[in-house]
Order: C-alpha cells, then structure tokens, then sequence
C-alpha cells in the first residue's frame, strides 16, 4: 500500500465520525450511520481486538439510541393527542417544505403540517397549536437522542484511539 492510500484509511475515519455528527443535526446526511462507518473503517484498519470490542460497542449504542429515538417522542406524542396519521402528513409536508425553503424548511414544513391537520379536524387552534407545540417537542427529543448516542459512540471511537 503507498502512503497516500495508507494516509487516506487514517484520514478518513474521523472524518466520518465528523461528518456524521454534522449529519445527526443536519437532516441532509446519515449521521447515526456515518458515524458508525468511521468506527467501521478505523476497526478494520486497526485489525485488533480492541477495534471490534469498539465497533460492537457503537453498533449496540447506536442500536439503542435508534429504538429510543422512535419510542421516547412517540409515546409522549401519544399521550398528548397527536395521531400517527397526523405525524404522517406533517412527514410528508416537511419533504416539501425542505425544498422549497431552504435549511429550515423541513422544520417549518413539519409544524405547519401538524397545524393544518389538527385545525381540519376541528380541533379548535388554542388546542390545535398546543399539540404541535408537542409535536415540536417531540422531534427536538428524537434529535436530542440520536444526538447522544452518535455522540456516545464518537467517545468510544476516541477511547479506542486512546487504548490502541
């Protein structure tokens, strides 16, 4: 292997690792999953048992943030009246928001979309605004958890570093 490819497998995890956690805030980009790639690439260049005790790590971390990330926001969700079927049109609205208006579009497109659809149900506004103020909660946290657990796995990519 000649140095440019040696230096590129030693440049690239941690740009991964970067960039995806850029990703997990940036809703462009795979972040959870980039992240995890980082740690993949560094194990497999490594080649030691301390990288894939890593890398088992980070997938099961990642695993957990990723069921977290659905269950936690879902539930509290629930539990203040927004249906799925709402969630599911607000979806749909912040992919066109996205487009339309760029870098806050999806946001502005998913709480618009929870608005319309709870005030098309009859739902009076006061109500209507409170739940999408829960919505609006609710995607914060599921970010908030993603967050963490791309975060969790950074650190132990780092501790890998560290022990290796």
């Amino acid at each position: 292997m000649d140095a440019l490819a040696a230096d590129t497998w030693q440049i690239l995890p941690p740009l991964l690792v970067v960039v995806g956690l850029v990703g997990v805030v940036v809703p462009v980009l795979p972040g959870t999953l980039l992240v995890l790639a980082g740690v993949l690439v560094w194990a497999l260049t490594e080649q030691s048992t301390t990288g894939w005790v890593v890398l088992s790590l980070s997938v099961l971390v990642a695993a957990v943030a990723r069921v977290l990330q659905y269950l936690v926001p879902g539930r509290r969700m629930k539990q203040q009246g927004v249906r799925t079927s709402t969630l599911a049109v607000a979806v749909l609205l912040a992919v066109v928001g996205f487009f339309v208006i760029p870098v806050i579009g999806a946001a502005v497109g998913f709480l618009l979309g929870i608005w319309l659809v709870e005030v098309g149900r009859g739902t009076p506004r006061a109500q209507a605004w409170t739940r999408t103020k829960h919505a609006a909660v609710g995607v914060l946290q599921s970010v908030g958890i993603e967050l963490a657990g791309a975060l969790s796995v950074a650190g132990l990519y780092v501790v890998g570093l560290l022990v290796s």
